[in-house]
């Protein structure tokens, strides 16, 4: 006769799938595979799957937020993702394209968010909010930075990509290849339909998704996952 008795998993209530399925779903979204290739390896449904990974990611997004400010040399930009843009609509994002702003700490991790405009006061007030005030700021052009050093940040140094700069010439350490970088793999990723009009589907992928950017192994990132659910 067949059980009724769910199984003992120490990370989620009423779960339908044991520990040992459940991190292995961990080690497939550390992997950056997608919910469908994930489903084909571990043979559960692609909606338990998806709830997982979801559930993960919304883990994930509450622990950055209560992690300490970035300090140090950090990279600034932001990057837009979704349809092409729409002729005759002018400016950054024209169209209907999601806006995420990144901040990256040189060899330490990334803080993303969703925005609704690439605006000054939007911009800076993430800034003010996540990066102590002694670091050095990297950034591009784009007027949105302007004033940095006004408002009480020791240090802030641009590129200017208008003018084809991507490096200053004879000051290596300025500029924001680290956080272009770092936009490249999701922007080959996601597609450019009209899923991204929705800021909870973007959000899965981007909204604080912390990492350490030298080689960290898969195991420690699924533990680290796991470990968000114990604590929340």
């Amino acid at each position: 006769m067949m059980s009724n008795k769910k199984p003992k998993n120490k990370y989620l209530k009423n779960a339908r799938i044991t520990e040992a399925e459940f991190r292995s779903l961990l080690r497939c979204l550390a992997l950056d595979l997608t919910a469908l290739q994930t489903a084909q390896i571990s043979g559960l449904h692609r909606n338990t799957v998806n709830r997982i990974f979801h559930l993960s990611r919304q883990k994930m997004a509450a622990f950055c937020e209560d992690q300490s400010p970035l300090n140090g040399a950090i990279e600034v930009d932001e990057s837009y993702f979704g349809p092409r843009r729409v002729r005759g609509k002018r400016g950054r994002g024209a169209g209907s394209k999601t806006i995420v702003f990144g901040l990256l700490k040189r060899e330490g991790k990334v803080y993303t968010q969703l925005v609704p405009n690439a605006s000054k006061a939007t911009l800076q007030a993430i800034i003010r909010g996540k990066i102590t005030l002694d670091s050095v700021i990297y950034s591009d052009a784009w007027r949105a930075y302007d004033g940095l050093v006004d408002v009480g940040f020791d240090k802030h140094l641009r590129v200017k990509h208008g003018e084809n700069e991507f490096v200053e010439t004879g000051n290596p350490t300025n500029h924001i290849n680290g956080i272009e970088s770092f936009w490249r793999p999701p922007r080959g990723r996601l597609p450019n339909g009209g899923w991204l009009n929705s800021t909870a589907s973007v959000g899965d992928d981007f909204i604080c998704f912390s990492k350490n950017v030298n080689s960290v192994s898969t195991t420690a990132i699924s533990r680290s996952i796991g470990h968000y659910f114990l604590c929340f």
